[in-house]
């Protein structure tokens, strides 16, 4: 009997339980159907604030950009080539006889002018031999000369005035040799220049081939660059270049090309061209790198665009350009066939014309259709 009873309550209970559960549930149900409407009349507000606004200021929600007007302008492309500087009057002094360095008359960083004197070898040995054969010449010319009075009186033979006449002329030759020989061991500069090495040392020896001191001028140069031959058509004798140097940002020159190499280095397929400028400052050493830039294409009408507003897809190469509708204007997508390129600008050669306004500024935030704000 009392296990009856307490199922029975038990039943009891869970009825109870499902009914309070439908009614929680009817409760939620209603209070989400009470926010959707809610919500709903926000949006309504929200939706005519934001019609409010846009009829107020039209252009507020536009993407602002910039353009530019397309025209025909001059465009010049150009081609690089690296040139070494050489210095036009260099020398290299060796000796031209053997000999002891007696005396350097300079050091290096001086300069010297033509014909200067830079070296003196040991000269006793041939300043001696000198001495003994003007000693010798002054006999054989008394010699002679009381020989050819004699002769001219037809007194003694005619050998004995042809033997004396000989010596005295061989003495003289000698002499001059030695002489000559002398003068060599005062080896002077051959140009002017700076000293900018000296090899050896006073009290070393001198040998002819054996560089002794190293003289440069700095006044005019060479430029001397290696240029693919593909280039050949495209480079002549006279044109004009410029030449720009990376350690003197400041030095901007124009520069006639003076020699155009006539072989082809079959290494590297290159062919040489070559410069010639002034260095009145000195600035410039030889062997320092030099920038030449090369005009390879002219045009004096061309349609040019900033090259990082060319986009890629699938299709090819496009950019976008603004068009006047009747809501004002909106961003067009052109594909267009491009030339040549140099530095930051390309030529278009298909699917743009002159008058067109180019969006320059703000492309990247605009597609086919967009409404734009120019400034």
């Amino acid at each position: 009997m009392k296990k009856l009873s307490f199922l029975i309550l038990a039943i009891i209970a869970v009825s109870c339980g499902s009914v309070d559960r439908t009614e929680q549930i009817k409760e939620e149900i209603k209070g989400k159907k009470d926010q959707i409407m809610t919500l709903n009349g926000e949006i309504l507000s929200l939706e005519k604030e934001l019609k409010d606004l846009e009829e107020e200021d039209p252009d507020k929600y536009k993407v602002l950009v910039l353009t530019n007007k397309l025209e025909h302008r001059p465009f010049k492309h150009y081609f690089e080539a690296h040139g070494s500087v050489e210095s036009i009057s260099e020398a290299f002094i060796s000796p031209e006889v053997n000999g002891q360095i007696k005396q350097i008359e300079v050091r290096e960083g001086d300069r010297v002018k033509k014909g200067q004197l830079l070296v003196v070898l040991n000269t006793s040995i041939t300043a001696n031999s000198i001495e003994e054969i003007k000693t010798s010449l002054k006999l054989a010319t008394i010699v002679y000369e009381k020989q050819k009075r004699l002769w001219e009186q037809q007194i003694g033979s005619e050998m004995q005035y042809l033997q004396t006449k000989n010596n005295k002329e061989a003495l003289e030759s000698r002499l001059k040799t030695l002489e000559a020989q002398l003068d060599m061991s005062y080896i002077r500069s051959p140009i002017y220049g700076i000293v900018d090495n000296i090899f050896k040392k006073e009290g070393e020896l001198a040998i002819p081939g054996m560089q002794l001191m190293q003289i440069v001028s700095l006044n005019e140069l060479y430029i001397n660059a290696e240029i693919s031959e593909s280039y050949l058509p495209k480079v002549k004798k006279g044109d004009m270049v410029n030449l720009s140097f990376p350690s003197y940002p400041e030095i901007d020159l124009e520069v006639p090309i003076m020699r155009i190499g006539n072989v082809i280095n079959p290494q590297n397929r290159t062919f040489t061209i070559q410069l010639k400028i002034s260095n009145t400052e000195e600035k410039l050493k030889p062997n320092i790198l030099g920038i030449i830039k090369i005009n390879d294409y002219s045009s004096d009408a061309a349609l040019v665009v900033p090259t990082i507003i060319l986009k890629q897809d699938i299709k090819g190469t496009y950019l976008y350009v603004a068009i006047d509708n009747e809501d004002g204007y909106i961003a067009k997508k052109v594909y267009v066939e491009t030339g040549i390129s140099y530095e930051d600008q390309s030529i278009i050669l298909k699917g743009l014309e002159p008058g067109q306004l180019i969006i320059t500024k703000g492309y990247n935030m605009v597609s086919d259709g967009s409404k734009i704000k120019m400034r």
